[in-house]
C-alpha cells in the first residue's frame, strides 16, 4: 500500500511516498522499519504507543489504534504535528 511520509522523516526514506505491507498499522510499521531502519522508533514509543506528535490517517480518516486493519488498496498518511508558541 502507499504510505505518505512527512518531511521530518524524509531523512529515513529520502522520498515522500513509499510502499509497505501489513495487515494492520503495527505490522505496517514493522515493514517500514525493515525498509528504513529507525523510522518506527520515531513514530511509536517503547510501549508501542503512538508518539504524541504523530498522527495516522488511513484513506483520509484519522486513526488512533495500531491494531487498525489495513488492506493493500489503503493509503496511509503519517503526519507529524507541529507545536510551539
Amino acid at each position: 500500500m502507499k504510505v505518505l511520509i512527512p518531511s521530518p522523516l524524509l531523512s529515513y526514506t529520502s522520498v515522500k511516498e513509499v510502499h509497505a505491507t501489513g495487515r494492520d498499522l503495527s505490522a505496517l510499521l514493522v515493514d517500514l522499519d525493515r525498509q528504513f531502519p529507525g523510522i518506527r522508533f520515531r513514530v511509536v514509543d517503547e510501549q508501542d504507543r503512538l508518539r504524541p506528535h504523530m498522527r495516522f490517517f488511513v484513506n483520509g480518516e484519522q486513526v488512533f489504534d495500531l491494531a487498525t486493519a489495513l488492506t493493500p488498496r489503503d493509503e496511509v498518511t503519517l503526519v507529524q504535528a507541529l507545536s510551539g508558541g
